[in-house]
């Protein structure tokens, strides 16, 4: 029961009153994904505690995606891969579990780990498959659109 509602102040308080992102739930948060946003972001309806639900924006720590508006064609066509891969990691189950939670930058986002029904990483997966690179949470270099 008090464990029950640590979590829920604690994920309350970062869903509601944008925390810093160094305060940490570590979960596991169950979650059902909503919509595939980008190659590293997610709509998900979270049940952070019994019969309580609430739609959140994921941003999957650790990675970052081509963007879908770049101005590049070629970094364009690598967003929508990354996206069709996160589809397709996520379409056999719809449920993920969501671990070391924290706020955004961006108000009513959070970033998270997010685990797959099957126990593996997403962004783990999507890293192994190049179609993302590695994000610390700090400044992103700039995308390049020079043809290799």
């Amino acid at each position: 029961m008090i464990k029950a509602l640590v979590i829920l102040c604690g994920i309350a308080a970062v869903f509601t009153t944008g925390a810093a992102a160094r305060d940490e739930i570590s979960g596991p948060v169950a979650a059902e994904i909503l919509r595939v946003i980008d190659g590293d972001t997610l709509l998900v309806e979270a049940q952070p505690w019994p019969q309580q639900k609430m739609e959140v924006y994921v941003r999957i720590r650790g990675i970052d995606a081509p963007e879908l508006k770049s101005k590049c064609e070629r970094l364009r066509e690598a967003g929508l891969d990354a996206r069709r891969a996160l589809e397709a990691l996520t379409a056999q189950s719809r449920k993920i579990q969501l671990t070391h939670i924290s706020g955004d930058k961006y108000f009513g986002r959070i970033v998270a780990d997010v685990v797959l029904s099957d126990g593996r990483s997403a962004g783990g997966d999507l890293l192994l498959a190049g179609l993302v690179q590695s994000y610390d949470g700090g400044r992103k270099p700039r995308a390049s659109c020079d043809v290799d």
